[in-house]
């Protein structure tokens, strides 16, 4: 066990947090645009460690470097291409305006991605705003300068304590931050004493990941995994109170709703007491990931074994993740995206090449390994629409 292991909780201070799980030399970043294979196949790595605090139910990469990730333009992790997702995010913005009461209100969004969801809220309800996200590239948004948003290509931090909105919204950032209680510490300190300000956090629910096993949800991007007990933890020891928490997207993400913490603070909601449970999955999943690695490399092998051609669809961090953590780099030669952005380019690490749906019809894959099931529907009528008919599998 290396020595430079951080095994103290970065949530809530507690020592000698026990590691659980380890995967060696991955990708340090999973969708950056990797031009050519040699540029994918030498790709720097790292190493994930993860530690479960049992004192607040926190998971985290003990081994964590933020120094060796990269966020700039060429990091793509937009799943704003896919018909189901874009659905869904337009039906969560219009909750969101509603449950917030935002018309014609303020919003700071920290990690806006190539913010599509404050200009969805900005079409939704009127909402004008702020998005914070170095990732963040004008190029890539037809909607820059139309609708009384704007967008700072730099990580949020106190130096933009006085960018003020009547909401703060996160979505899909937090798990990507190693310090989290520093971070949320400063969106409470830039808050103040604007008890009216509402706060609104998206995270991936380790929960989920816990209990399906699910591998390839675990990449070095993603340092911070949160539940909902862990997450509530967290921003009650900031100085927020929690208003709600709820999973969303097939039980994929967590919702966090807080608003800062008065005199008496809140007591805890019932879905906060999940470290008994956490714990529990935390001592079987090193079994469990044994188990579920060797019956996917099995699985894969008897395909191909057969004569098969295996293509995974979905080029981002979960088929990163899944591909170098069973090590197909010789049983899988492409990877199928719909974002246009990504074709041509290579995966990290196992050097794939990204190809367009297009492609299949003269590759003809017997099989295809969709790395998420919400997105199953959508794909097999893509691959009918082709005139295709592999086995279409989910991770």
């Amino acid at each position: 066990m290396s020595a430079d292991l951080n095994l103290t909780c970065p949530c809530c201070g507690t020592e000698g947090v026990k590691p659980f799980h380890e995967t060696r030399a991955v990708p340090v970043n999973s969708v950056l645009m990797l031009a050519t294979k040699q540029e994918a196949l030498d790709f720097p790595t790292g190493d994930i460690v993860l530690g479960f605090c049992a004192s607040c139910g926190f998971v985290y990469n003990a081994a964590f470097d933020p120094g060796l990730l990269e966020y700039s333009e060429r990091y793509d992790p937009t799943q704003a291409f896919s018909a189901t997702f874009n659905a869904w995010h337009r039906e969560l913005a219009e909750q969101v305006v509603e449950r917030f009461g935002l018309q014609d209100k303020r919003v700071i969004e920290i990690g806006c991605g190539k913010g599509e969801f404050l200009h969805l809220l900005a079409e939704i309800g009127g909402v004008k705003g702020v998005g914070f996200d170095p990732a963040y590239d004008a190029e890539r948004d037809e909607n820059a300068g139309r609708d009384g948003v704007e967008f700072v290509v730099d990580r949020y931090s106190e130096k933009y304590a006085n960018v003020q909105g009547d909401l703060v919204c996160c979505k899909m950032t937090l798990e990507h931050i190693s310090d989290s209680s520093d971070f949320v510490g400063t969106v409470r300190r830039a808050v103040g004493d604007e008890a009216s300000t509402q706060i609104f956090f998206q995270v991936p629910d380790v929960l989920r990941i816990l209990e399906e096993t699910a591998f390839w949800d675990i990449y070095y991007e993603h340092c911070s995994y949160f539940s909902m007990g862990s997450l509530g933890r967290l921003f009650r020891g900031c100085g927020f109170d929690v208003v709600d928490l709820a999973r969303e997207y097939d039980n994929q993400y967590l919702m966090i709703d807080a608003r800062p913490a008065g005199a008496t603070p809140t007591a805890p909601l019932s879905q906060e007491g999940d470290l008994e449970q956490l714990g529990a999955l935390v001592s079987r999943f090193a079994e469990n990931f044994a188990s579920m690695k060797a019956s996917w490399q099995e699985r894969v092998a008897d395909y191909t074994r057969d004569g098969s051609r295996v293509v995974i669809w979905g080029s981002g961090s979960k088929g990163v993740s899944f591909l170098t953590t069973l090590g197909l780099e010789d049983a899988i030669e492409y990877v199928v995206d719909i974002n246009p952005h990504r074709q041509g380019f290579y995966m990290a690490k196992t050097g794939q090449k990204i190809v367009a749906p297009e492609f299949l019809k003269e590759y003809q894959p017997g099989v295809v390994i969709v790395m998420n099931p919400v997105y199953r529907d959508e794909i097999a009528a893509q691959l009918a629409e082709l005139g295709l008919t592999p086995e279409v599998i989910t991770a």
